[in-house]
């Protein structure tokens, strides 16, 4: 019988050994790979692709890019998703590129998954999460062997295997259309101060332009327009990624608790996701009631905190989701921003759900009677001044 392996593919240095590896190490007749676009540069995944197809038996390129925006990254803007800072563009796509890699290795009748995560991160969690759901074997060679990146680039050389990786510029990057994490290197060193280099989508805030101001739309919570001009998610995303990179907007520097309990240093760019995140708060502060602001982020901090982990089939974060969406139904309206040297300001939002009125608040208007509220303030602390002067002072 044929054994195949179906390997989660992104075209890097880990991923590429993995081919010979399963051959060599765990005796697959056939390894079978999978690049699912999930908004990567177009010149990265056609690279994927060409190599994939000279180094494995079979390659299959998945365009999700639609999918990842619907499904998984505007539950996310409801959502407020964050993780310690992080705005989780790594985290939210593994889930979805591994349900495709299993959807991959049930028509070509396989009986291995793999994945080019090492035992150190966080991926090899969200990867499995998802392939064990399957009866299948699920392999991870990079942790099973315990590689170091230096062995990788010297077995990659023997194989014939191209990898932009060297030893002067380690960078793993990991990119999406909601993020691009860079890491590895002297990054590593939390003391080390990034060069400039490492950055693709953003420019260096101190060369940036002149402010510019933008208009958000936004509709039961996602956005669905700039500047007055309907888009679909895809093209809103990678254009907001293209004007707000172009301020400097979105660079996150971080030590992050990783799953396992290791502290690391992460470098992250997300221009969009930063504007976008930030309108998205905002709006919400207009249209929801205190009650709902309070309760609702102590939901949004336990989805993301299953959205970080991979647990998307969790029943708990459907059940976070349905509460989510319910809210959402009331954020529509309008968030103008303004992005200058790095940095996203709000300058005014509008909604028709909106819980704002003017002649209550106003110190021109006599609507509300102030006198009114002489009788809630004499309740209001009420037992704390009977603490002071009954007990403390007795």
């Amino acid at each position: 019988m044929v054994k195949k392996a179906v390997l989660a593919y992104s075209g890097g240095l880990d991923t590429s050994i993995c081919v010979p590896l399963l051959k060599e190490k765990y005796d697959c007749d056939e390894v079978i790979t999978v690049a699912v676009d999930v908004g990567q540069p177009r010149e990265d995944v056609d690279k994927a692709t060409e190599k994939a197809q000279d180094i494995s038996d079979l390659h299959f390129t998945l365009d999700v890019r639609e999918e990842f925006v619907n499904d998984y990254i505007f539950p996310l803007i409801k959502a407020n998703g964050d993780y310690e800072g992080y705005v989780m563009g790594t985290s939210i796509a593994r889930p979805l590129i591994a349900k495709k890699v299993v959807e991959i290795a049930e028509k070509e009748g396989a009986s291995m998954l793999a994945h080019g995560c090492t035992g150190k991160g966080n991926d090899q969690l969200r990867f499995e999460a998802v392939f064990r759901l399957t009866d299948m074997e699920v392999v991870a060679p990079m942790r099973d062997m315990n590689l170091t990146r230096e062995w990788e680039i010297e077995y990659a050389k023997q194989h014939g295997i191209p990898v932009s990786v060297t030893s002067s510029k380690p960078w793993s990057i990991d990119e999406n259309i909601w993020s691009r994490s860079i890491e590895g290197g002297k990054l590593e060193d939390p003391g080390y101060i990034p060069p400039e280099e490492i950055y693709n989508w953003t420019v260096d805030p101190a060369q940036a332009p002149d402010a510019q101001t933008i208009e958000i739309g936004f509709e039961a919570g996602v956005p669905v327009s700039l500047d007055g001009k309907t888009m679909e998610g895809v093209t809103l995303i990678e254009e907001m990624n293209r004007i707000a990179g172009s301020h400097g907007v979105g660079r996150t520097d971080m030590i992050e608790d990783r799953v396992l309990g290791l502290k690391a240093r992460e470098n992250y760019e997300h221009p969009a996701a930063t504007v976008l995140l930030t309108a998205h708060r905002d709006l919400e502060k207009l249209v929801l009631t205190r009650s709902e602001l309070k309760f609702k982020a102590m939901v949004d901090a336990e989805w993301s905190e299953l959205a970080y982990l991979g647990l998307v089939d969790e029943p708990l974060y459907e059940d976070l989701n349905a509460f989510i969406d319910s809210t959402q139904q009331r954020v529509i309206g309008t968030v103008t921003v303004k992005l200058y040297k790095g940095n996203v300001y709000i300058m005014a939002r509008t909604s028709p759900n909106g819980l704002y009125f003017e002649d209550l608040v106003s110190f021109d208007s006599k609507v509300i009677d102030q006198q009114d509220a002489e009788g809630f303030s004499k309740y209001h602390g009420f037992q704390a001044r009977l603490y002071r002067r009954f007990v403390v002072n007795k």
